[in-house]
This record gives C-alpha cells, sequence and structure tokens, in this order.
C-alpha cells in the first residue's frame, strides 16, 4: 500500500505554484477593477491544483504503463516508475481527483453565477470537462497528444488563456482587455517550463517513441524555440506595463527577469540535456512570482 509520502510525491508538488499563476493575476486585475470575491478566489485555487494534480497523475499513469518512463529517464522517479504505486491505485487515485474536481467546478460556478447565468454556468462546466478530459488525454490513450508535439498549445490555452480570462470572467461576468497580455504572458512561460522538461527528456522520449515538440524540433532548434518563449513572455510584460501604466510600482515585477535572463543563459552553454532538470523549479517559481509582482504592482 502506498504511503502518504508516495502520493506527495506523484502530484509533484514542484508544479503547483506555475499551474496557480493565471489564477493569481486574474484575480490581481480583478481586485484592482472592483470585482474581488474572497470565495471565488479560493474555489479557483482548489479547483486549479486539483486539476494540476489530476494532470500529475494521468502523467505518471499514461507514462508508466506506456514504459516512457524508464531507467533512460531524468529527473525525480514517477511513482509508477518506482513500483511503490501500482497502475491499478494510480488510475483509481485518477477517479477520486476527478470526482472532487466535480465537487469544485459546481461550487466554484455556484459561487460566480449563481442560479441566475445558466449558459455561463453550461459554459464553464463544459471548459471544466474539456479542461479533465485535456489533463488525462495527454499522456493516457493511444492517441495521447502529448505524444503528437501538441502539449505546447494546450498548456499556453488553458494555463494562460483560460486561467487568465476565464477566472477573470468569473469575478467580472466579461473579459477586459486589461488581462489579456498578462494571461499571454503567463501561458508562454508555462510552455516554456514543459518545453524545458521535454528538453530535458528529449533523448529517453525519442527513445520511448513520445514525439515532443523538442523531439521534432531537434536540441538546438528546441533551444531557440525556447529563447522565443522566454523572451516573447517579458516583451508583452513590458508593453503590458507601458500600456497600462499608472505608478512607477506596475514595473516592479521586472526584478523576475533577473532569473528568466541567467536561465536563458544557462541553457545556451548547456549541452547536455539531463542538466537542464534543475531549471524547470527556477523558471516554475520565477513564472508565480512575476504574476503576483505584477498583479500587486497595481493594486499598491
Amino acid at each position: 500500500m502506498p504511503s502518504f509520502k508516495h502520493w506527495v510525491s506523484a502530484a509533484r508538488l514542484r508544479t503547483l505554484p506555475l499551474s496557480i499563476s493565471g489564477i493569481i493575476i486574474a484575480t490581481c486585475f480583478a481586485a484592482y477593477n472592483g470585482y474581488m470575491n474572497w470565495y471565488i478566489f479560493i474555489l479557483a485555487i482548489l479547483t486549479t491544483l486539483a486539476l494540476q494534480v489530476l494532470s500529475n497523475f494521468a502523467n505518471d499513469y499514461g507514462d508508466g504503463v506506456k514504459g516512457t518512463d524508464n531507467h533512460e529517464r531524468v529527473g525525480p522517479l514517477r511513482a509508477l516508475q518506482s513500483g511503490e504505486v501500482s497502475p491499478e491505485q494510480m488510475f483509481t487515485a485518477i477517479k477520486i481527483n476527478i470526482l472532487i474536481i466535480i465537487v469544485l467546478v459546481v461550487s466554484l460556478l455556484f459561487s460566480a453565477f449563481g442560479m441566475r447565468h445558466f449558459l455561463y454556468t453550461m459554459l464553464f462546466l463544459s471548459m471544466g470537462g474539456l479542461s479533465v478530459y485535456s489533463a488525462i488525454t495527454y499522456t493516457v490513450g493511444e492517441s495521447a497528444y502529448g505524444y503528437k508535439g501538441l502539449g505546447d498549445i494546450f498548456v499556453f490555452v488553458f494555463f494562460g488563456l483560460v486561467s487568465g480570462l476565464g477566472t477573470y470572467f468569473l469575478y467580472a461576468l466579461k473579459i477586459d482587455h486589461v488581462i489579456i497580455l498578462p494571461a499571454c504572458a503567463i501561458g508562454l512561460l508555462s510552455v516554456a517550463v514543459l518545453n524545458l522538461n521535454n528538453m530535458r527528456d528529449i533523448n529517453s522520449d525519442r527513445n520511448s517513441n513520445k514525439i515532443t515538440l523538442a523531439v521534432k524540433l531537434g536540441l538546438n532548434k528546441a533551444k531557440r524555440y525556447h529563447y522565443f518563449l522566454i523572451v516573447g513572455a517579458i516583451i508583452i510584460s513590458i508593453v503590458f506595463a507601458i500600456l497600462y501604466y499608472v505608478s512607477p510600482f506596475n514595473f516592479m515585477f521586472m526584478i523576475m527577469f533577473i532569473p528568466l535572463i541567467k536561465h536563458i543563459i544557462y541553457v545556451k552553454k548547456v549541452t547536455v540535456p539531463s542538466m537542464l532538470d534543475t531549471e524547470l523549479k527556477k523558471v516554475a517559481i520565477s513564472t508565480f512570482l512575476l504574476a503576483i509582482l505584477m498583479g500587486v504592482g497595481y493594486l499598491i
């Protein structure tokens, strides 16, 4: 029977801050425009965390049963890979997680829309269902899109646009132009984390026939793609701060450019993909802190 620490390990705690970055920044700008609701904030955070854990469990299960997580893989040992959690136990955990998500999504939508906005409720229920489906089918099933180089698109859409614009809509019942550029910046940085993970695993993924975008591009082109993602997010953030300037505090998020630029320099020097493992946490935390500083910069 797996212990609590094995489930905590399978949940991959280091991925959780990144997953709520869009929620944080959308909440800050909703509060700035006078739409703050703590019930929505707490439930949105819990729902997003549950979705991320579901994705991590499903990835562990999908890569485990396909044999992608093998002795060639770099990084922390996965639950199925270690043998501490069986495929049946992980599948049960996935089903329990889906039930938790259903309860959280219904509670979130009731807090946001009550009984008055049936069409909005149906729309967001559909988005919730699509989010669950996407979290699972990234690696699970014969048509897993993570094995076809499509993961980057889904991460940008869900971690950036859906997380940012969708959360703002829950507060304000409309989408404001103020949230579009921040959501895009968070989306690009989230894709950068995925690309970093895929560059790290490029050799084992290629040998396991997991055709990520990094595998399609090759390491050198994947690096250039990585620079585009990071620099693109930086440029979008600067443009946003200029267009929506209110006070000097609006630029304080730029302090997070320091670790991101150091990261780019480090990636450029790396010749062995396994050396990229330590960078995953750095970029994820930098994205999370950038989201906080960008949002708080308009609240103080």
